[in-house]
């Protein structure tokens, strides 16, 4: 068997194997569009549901999700950026810095409920923040952790370490060196992070359930200390606990929740790339 057979076989079983995903996503999102897009309205989304969620719109779900994916990047984004910055530059490479690690990494595997209840715990019970807006960040803050930790360690790791060398030569600090060169040229990785982290948040129904969403306020929050209606878990209650729901009102919603995402995917990926051509230059 000759190696560019082999190459070529290797090319199509990957080949087949990238179509058995991204088919299923294409024939899920095209059914979602084509019977969503028809509910899509001015009034469906800058109006108040009403008539127990059968009529009207979905904007206080809007803001209240828009409201808690923002929260959670403040508080998640920076703390894994900078624990990823200790564990690639500053601390030592033994047992505990392996031990961490792979804490890390089964952290990532915990279930979103987990975190739900360890939310109601300590956010909503024992620190006295509530079912609010806080609690739901901070409690998707701990859940997407790990992944923005472990994608920023390697984006850090991925930086040339002639840079590093470079800049120490020239007299920087080695902060100033992780500030000015590291971080700049490791941000695209970081930011793809960010964004898988964002797609998590986004979706979890089972993390918000106990600490933040409402099932029926059809009001906009006031501060971070309110309860909020949520997208992904107003659609878990229309498609489930609300008889006679129209289907085009569950596809309109889930339409909406993915056009949400797809706004922070776009100006995450416009940040990457501008990083990127900075970079070049």
């Amino acid at each position: 068997m000759s190696k560019n057979f082999k190459e070529k076989f290797a090319f199509t079983i990957l080949a087949l194997i990238t179509m058995c995903v991204i088919i299923p996503a294409l024939f899920i999102f095209s059914y979602i569009i084509y019977n969503g897009i028809g509910t899509i309205s001015l009034e469906f989304i800058f109006s108040a549901p009403r008539r127990g969620m059968t009529e009207g719109g979905i904007f206080p779900a809007i803001v209240g999700t828009m409201s808690l994916i923002l929260g959670t990047i403040v508080f998640a984004l920076p703390l894994g950026v900078g624990t990823a910055i200790y564990l690639v530059e500053y601390a030592k490479k033994n047992l505990l810095t392996k031990l961490i690690s792979l804490a890390i990494l089964n952290l990532a595997g915990v279930p979103s409920v987990v975190y739900g209840l360890f939310g109601l715990g300590l956010f909503v019970l024992l620190l006295g923040f509530g079912s609010s807006i806080l609690s739901g960040a901070l409690t998707l803050s701990c859940l997407i952790l790990p992944i923005i930790i472990k994608s920023s360690e390697a984006a850090i790791k991925s930086v040339p370490n002639i840079y590093r060398e470079a800049s120490l030569a020239l007299g920087a600090t080695k902060w100033q060196t992780i500030y000015k060169v590291v971080l700049p040229t490791a941000m695209p990785g970081i930011i793809t992070g960010a964004i898988l982290g964002i797609g998590r948040a986004a979706g979890e129904t089972a993390a918000i359930l106990l600490t933040v969403a409402a099932f029926f306020l059809p009001r906009l929050p006031n501060s971070i200390m309110d309860q909020v209606m949520v997208l992904s878990y107003h659609l878990y209650i229309i498609s489930s606990q609300v008889p006679g729901m129209p289907d085009a009102i569950k596809n309109g919603t889930a339409l909406v929740l993915l056009g949400v995402v797809g706004i922070f995917f776009f100006v995450a990926t416009v940040v990457r790339i501008r990083y990127k051509l900075a970079n070049r230059e």
